[in-house]
């Protein structure tokens, strides 16, 4: 890509995440509501693990389990991945592939959860960025 576009340029700030000691039912209630695919788990705003839809259905709904009495630190994904806003869109796109993941929690020097950032976050400026270098390539005709 080339672009200094940054992970913190377009990073979704309104992350909903939610306590390793929540019910799994809870996290489930908070996607369907969020209409989102996972679920940061954090502790004292510090990511700590991430549930995804997947992740429910695998370890609790075809197992056979009750999600009211399994906690969410039990089905979390750890150690958890995460980039920092000021990652380059390039960087995050190649962890992405290096993971298969389709998501990175944004993460401050402490740690702390700032944001999310998603496959579709960034496809969502490839467009852009396309633009970018077609007009760097015609400026330096």
């Amino acid at each position: 890509m080339g672009s200094e576009i940054r992970v913190g340029d377009i990073m979704k700030q309104d992350v909903i995440s939610i306590e390793e000691g929540s019910p799994v039912s809870e996290v489930a209630k908070l996607m369907k509501i969020h209409d989102i695919g996972s679920i940061v788990i954090a502790k004292n705003k510090k990511a700590e693990g991430i549930i995804t839809e997947k992740d429910i259905i695998h370890q609790v709904v075809a197992l056979g389990e009750d999600s009211s009495k399994i906690t969410a630190g039990k089905i979390m994904s750890t150690p958890l991945k995460v980039v920092r806003p000021e990652t380059t869109l390039e960087e995050a796109a190649k962890m992405m592939r290096q993971y298969s993941l389709k998501r990175f929690p944004v993460v401050n020097e402490n740690n702390e959860l700032v944001g999310m950032i998603s496959e579709g976050d960034i496809m969502g400026v490839f467009p852009s960025i396309v633009d970018l270098l077609e007009e760097r390539a015609k400026a330096g005709r």
